[in-house]
């Protein structure tokens, strides 16, 4: 399964998790992963991958369930936890927080999974962003500093 989509970010940011996975944010403040030690937290944990784009702006997000070929082979990997299979891709200002979560009205998707672990390669050209999910054992990051694509 595999599919694109449009989306505009004003956080130069795209995110990408189980709702399930990030329930405990919901009271939070909106902007809570501004806070660059709560990001690298949650995407350590597995919870939430944030994208740093390094600017606003329109892209196109291709994502995928399956290989999709030489996107893979560049491709940086994350560990996502998926505790319940609802998944949002999308922009990140759409996170839970301010006791809202993203519903079909954001400008992403919400796909659903199995719930398990995940491997995301994540690859970009300019404004084309490439997403594919693969089932994996690892659930956790260990990563020193924001994820940049």
């Amino acid at each position: 399964m595999n599919g694109k989509f449009q989306v505009f970010t004003d956080t130069a940011a795209l995110c990408l998790y189980d709702l399930a996975a990030l329930k405990h944010r919901v009271e939070d403040t909106p902007d809570w992963w501004s806070i660059a030690e709560d990001e690298l937290a949650e995407v350590n944990a597995g919870n939430c991958l944030f994208l740093n784009l390094g600017e606003d702006g329109q892209y196109e997000v291709q994502w995928s369930l399956e290989d999709a070929g030489k996107e893979v082979e560049t491709a940086q990997v994350y560990y996502l936890r998926v505790p319940s299979g609802n998944v949002y891709l999308g922009a990140a200002e759409d996170v839970t927080g301010g006791e809202l979560e993203p519903d079909e009205s954001c400008g992403g998707v919400l796909l659903q999974l199995p719930p398990g672990n995940y491997a995301c390669m994540v690859s970009r050209e300019t404004n084309q962003i490439w997403v594919t999910i693969k089932p994996s054992l690892q659930s956790e990051n260990s990563l020193n500093d924001l994820i940049r694509i």
